[in-house]
C-alpha cells in the first residue's frame, strides 16, 4: 500500500453544524461533582477523625476539588487507549468519529515543513541552509529503507537510484528558490524511488 504525500495533505472540511449541548447537561455534571465531592469528603473525614486527626473541612472540600479538576484536566489530555485484543480498526473514518490525535500529529508533520517553507520564501540562502538538507535526509532515508545505502556510503549507486534530476538538486545548490512545481517534482521523484 503506497500513501503519496498529497493524499496525507489532503484535508476536507465537515460541515459545521450549530453545536447542541444535552439539555441540562451542565446541571448534571454540577450536580454529580457535588456528589462525587461529598462522598469523598465524608470517607476522608471519617478516616481522619479515626486515626486522630482534625483538618477544617474547606480544605479537605478544596483538596478533593482540585484533585478532581486535574483528574479532569489529564483525562481530557491523555491520548486514547490502545486497540483490544482482536479488535480491528475500521479502515477508512466512520461517520461521526474523528481521531484528533491523528491530526493533532498530522498538522505538526505539516508544520515540520510549511514553517521552514515559508521562512525561506524569498531567501535562496535560507532555502539552501535548512530546506535542502531535510530533503537529502528524506532521500538519504528513502535509499536506506529501500537499498540499504546513503548517498554518503556509495555515492554512484545512489546517483543512479536517484537519478540526475534529482541528484543534481541535492548536491548543487540552486542559483534560485525552487518553485512550488519544481518541489512537487522532486517529490515525486522521491516518491518513485524504490
Amino acid at each position: 500500500m503506497s500513501t503519496s504525500i498529497d493524499d496525507l495533505l489532503s484535508f476536507e472540511e465537515e460541515p459545521a453544524g450549530p453545536a447542541v449541548a444535552p439539555r441540562g447537561g451542565r446541571v448534571r455534571l454540577v450536580l454529580r461533582t457535588l456528589a462525587v465531592t461529598a462522598a469523598i469528603v465524608a470517607v476522608v473525614v471519617a478516616g481522619l477523625r479515626t486515626v486522630g486527626l482534625q483538618v477544617s473541612l474547606w480544605i479537605v472540600v478544596a483538596g478533593v476539588l482540585a484533585l478532581l479538576a486535574v483528574r479532569r484536566v489529564t483525562a481530557a489530555l491523555s491520548p486514547p487507549p490502545p486497540p483490544r485484543a482482536g479488535y480491528r480498526a475500521p479502515a477508512g473514518e466512520e461517520p461521526g468519529s474523528w481521531n484528533w490525535a491523528a491530526r493533532d500529529a498530522l498538522r505538526a508533520a505539516i508544520n515540520g515543513w510549511e514553517r521552514p517553507l515559508d521562512w525561506c520564501a524569498g531567501n535562496r540562502e535560507r532555502f539552501t541552509e535548512r530546506v535542502l538538507p531535510r530533503i537529502g535526509e528524506l532521500a538519504d532515508e528513502r535509499l536506506r529503507q529501500k537499498h540499504g545505502i546513503t548517498r554518503e556510503s556509495d555515492p554512484a549507486r545512489a546517483r543512479t537510484l536517484l537519478g540526475e534530476p534529482l541528484w543534481t538538486f541535492l548536491s548543487t545548490p540552486s542559483r534560485r528558490r525552487p518553485s512550488p512545481r519544481d518541489l512537487a517534482a522532486i517529490v515525486t521523484e522521491l516518491e518513485k524511488l524504490c
